[in-house]
């Protein structure tokens, strides 16, 4: 007997919650019907997917791969049902999108391709700003959604975000400099060189207060708004950069190598997100693009 997609559903919950009885609450469904369906399940595949203890259930590795081939494909269903889920929103209307500058190439591109070729009589625009100004034109209804970086979201009361992706910070360097071949490097040393300073979407801020919550004041060599003179700046050695991984690329444009290495200690992350103003009715093309980006995610993270 095939698996079926309520199965696979029911396996992702008790994946995600690590217990039936609450992939049972969180599907408003019997705790039966899900051991029911994790048991055919592991019959199907020949394979035990949890380990039962008395705490509840662990999965196993079997289980973790099912898992990524589980994701992948309710990502896909969902795909193909909201391409024909609403046939007269895909036949026009417009989606008013926003974007900060740091996830604009990064982030939105991929998404925008995507929705594009589910609903192409679909008019989209967008615009790029700060994240103040977004989360204004979000919340007077000028937006439909935005695609930004949330780590620092002011209005959480009338906005609602939901995270896209986690982007670490990591120290960006030249071939050659003294660091690479170091095991360990502190936030001391990275104190000690010239900083290339990216001015966009609160980075500055962020790397400013890391620096001195540990005490350390750094030589900012430069400040610039373009990731991509942070990259030929820290190529050619004129100084190394702190940078969410998200926008790391190993060649500058000039084709110069630059390397990238983890710094000792907990640092922050950056938190790439979705935002529509709560309690807003959404349009039907908003909510496909939503629909869009939550697929996309499930993939990703499915790898």
């Amino acid at each position: 007997m095939a698996f079926t997609l309520r199965q696979l559903q029911y396996f992702i919950a008790v994946a995600e919650q690590g217990a039936v009885s609450r992939a049972a609450q969180a599907l408003s469904i019997s705790q039966s019907s899900v051991t029911e369906a994790i048991r055919e399940l592991e019959t199907d595949l020949g394979v035990e997917l949890f380990e039962r203890h008395s705490r509840g259930l662990s999965i196993t590795h079997k289980g973790h791969q099912f898992l990524r081939h589980a994701t992948r494909i309710l990502a896909g269903v969902s795909d193909a049902r909201q391409a024909f889920s609403d046939d007269k929103a895909a036949g026009g209307g417009e989606l008013h999108l926003g974007v900060t500058s740091l996830v604009a190439g990064y982030v939105l591109s991929d998404l925008l391709a995507r929705y594009r070729r589910a609903w192409p009589s679909v008019s989209v625009s967008a615009i790029e700003d700060n994240g103040d100004y977004l989360e204004h034109l979000l919340v007077g209804g000028e937006l439909d959604v935005a695609v930004m970086v949330i780590s620092n979201l002011r209005d959480r009361m009338a906005l609602q975000a939901e995270i896209l992706e986690v982007s670490p910070y990591r120290l960006w360097l030249p071939l050659g400099h003294r660091l690479v071949g170091e095991e360990i490097i502190s936030i001391e040393d990275v104190a000690r060189e010239p900083l290339i300073m990216l001015t966009i979407d609160e980075i500055e801020e962020a790397t400013g207060k890391l620096l001195a919550a540990l005490g350390a004041r750094p030589h900012v060599a430069f400040r610039t708004r373009s990731v991509e003179a942070v990259r030929s700046l820290v190529a050619t050695g004129a100084g190394v950069a702190l940078l969410p991984d998200l926008v790391y690329r190993p060649w500058s444009l000039e084709g110069d190598r630059i390397e990238s290495r983890d710094i000792s200690g907990s640092l922050p992350a950056v938190q790439v997100g979705m935002v529509w103003r709560r309690g807003s009715g959404l349009s039907a093309q908003a909510r496909n693009f939503i629909g869009v980006a939550q697929g996309q995610r499930a993939v990703r993270q499915g790898r």
